[in-house]
């Protein structure tokens, strides 16, 4: 952590570097918490733009801290400020994008995480005062602040909150946008309330955490994900917190570290849509496990080969992040997706925050971080072959669907026509047939 060196953090001070890191991560998962119900309130794109807003404002605030406390403060801001963007840009993209699109916009979303990868160590290298880099990282989300006043909300979201009118207004704005102003103008309230007819029922039954561990295969379901997201982000941010030990320079690590992400998301899509999700998934946690296990056993002399299987093993854990956003949506039925994308993004920030307090036991045994990191990611991809396959499988919307489903699980695919069908989720603008040319 770059601020941490302001306040000479060494020697016996130097854990409070790994506070503060998990003091961040904790405002990941409060902010993921707090802004993902509101978003359900108010809408996504007033969170949106509140959490552009909140991270700019905040990261701005942590370059000019005075001290370590203030500058956790901060810190736990920003990491409110990157859920409430993250959460919300991933449901206004899934509920604007076509089903037939989503698994291909999971996988791109992920490749500008990895173009930041490539950017941020250039403009550590640039920029070497840590407060100047802060600063120059938090500006230009001023920026994007004002832009997230152009983008529209959400048609789903309005619909089902009784904000019908404004809702048909959006979809002409949007149909205009793409050349499709005679369709848009041909669109009716009630043939969007039509097809849009299941999902206002589903949306007005309650639904709450309890209902994830109603039935047998959503108690396996939840307890197995759990410990997949868990591991993940765990041994992820422990990869990611590292990068010093390998001794190798630090800026090109970081450049290789966000190289690997892009073949890793591109195999990722092509296993998952072949393979299928359950082997994609236990095979990178897996692979991660054992790679992070194997740096245990390699010399510290041996920086080359502890660079590459740390290198893979990062890899591997982006996989596994792709493929768990997509297979986590596919596995929850329609009436609890949301509440167990909830429940799963909670582990996965558990685990994130947990990572750098298990750093510090490597104070008593060097090897001992290594030994937690690596068991527990294999844990994760042992709980992956639990999980049932969903590669050609259709949504299951109730409770009772998942239910029926995974007891035909056996029987013979369907075919790709009809499962398309089955999938087939209205309002989606391109669905409507709203699209560009």
């Amino acid at each position: 952590m770059a601020g941490a060196v302001g306040w000479d953090l060494v020697c016996d001070s130097n854990k409070l570097k790994e506070m503060a890191q998990s003091i961040f991560m904790a405002g990941i998962l409060i902010g993921g918490l707090v802004l993902g119900d509101l978003s359900d309130r108010f809408g996504r794109k007033p969170i949106l733009t509140c959490s552009y807003l909140l991270l700019a404002a905040s990261g701005s605030g942590a370059a000019f801290s005075p001290t370590l406390p203030i500058y956790t403060v901060f810190r736990f801001l920003c990491g409110c400020g990157i859920s409430g963007i993250t959460l919300s840009t991933t449901i206004l993209s899934v509920e604007w994008v076509s089903t037939r699109m989503r698994a291909i916009k999971s996988i791109s979303l992920g490749y500008f995480y990895t173009s930041g990868q490539f950017i941020l160590p250039g403009l550590a290298y640039a920029i070497p005062q840590w407060r100047w880099l802060q600063l120059t990282v938090s500006i230009p989300f001023f920026a994007f602040f004002l832009l997230s006043w152009w983008l529209p909300e959400s048609v789903r979201w309005m619909i089902l909150s009784g904000r019908s009118s404004k809702a048909l207004k959006t979809f002409r704005q949007v149909a205009a946008f793409n050349g499709k102003k005679e369709e848009g103008e041909a669109l009716s309230l009630e043939e969007i309330k039509l097809n849009l007819q299941k999902e206002i029922t589903l949306a007005k039954a309650k639904h709450s955490i309890a209902d994830l561990f109603r039935t047998p295969t959503l108690r396996r379901v939840t307890s197995c994900l759990s410990l997949a997201w868990f591991s993940t982000g765990f041994a992820y941010y422990s990869l990611a917190m590292g990068v010093e030990e390998f001794g190798v320079n630090l800026y090109v690590l970081q450049l290789i570290f966000g190289g690997v992400d892009v073949p890793a998301k591109f195999i990722t899509m092509v296993s998952i849509s072949y393979l299928g999700r359950h082997t994609t998934e236990a095979v990178v946690l897996l692979l991660a496990g054992g790679c992070i296990l194997s740096l245990i056993f390699v010399p510290s002399d041996l920086l080359t080969l502890r660079t590459a299987l740390a290198v893979f093993g990062k890899g591997c854990l982006s996989s596994s992040f792709s493929c768990l956003f997509l297979y986590t949506s596919e596995l929850y039925p329609t009436v609890i997706r949301q509440t167990g994308m909830g429940i799963n993004n909670l582990w996965t920030r558990v685990g994130s925050m947990t990572a750098p307090l298990v750093k510090i036991t490597g104070e008593l045994k060097p090897f001992l971080p290594n030994v937690i990191f690596g068991t527990i990611a294999l844990l994760g991809g042992s709980a992956a072959l639990f999980l049932p396959e969903t590669l050609n499988r259709p949504l299951p919307e109730t409770v009772e669907d998942l239910e029926n489903w995974s007891l035909q699980a056996k029987e013979p695919k369907q075919e790709p026509e009809a499962e398309n069908a089955s999938q087939r989720i209205p309002l989606q603008p391109c669905e409507l047939d709203l699209g560009p040319n």
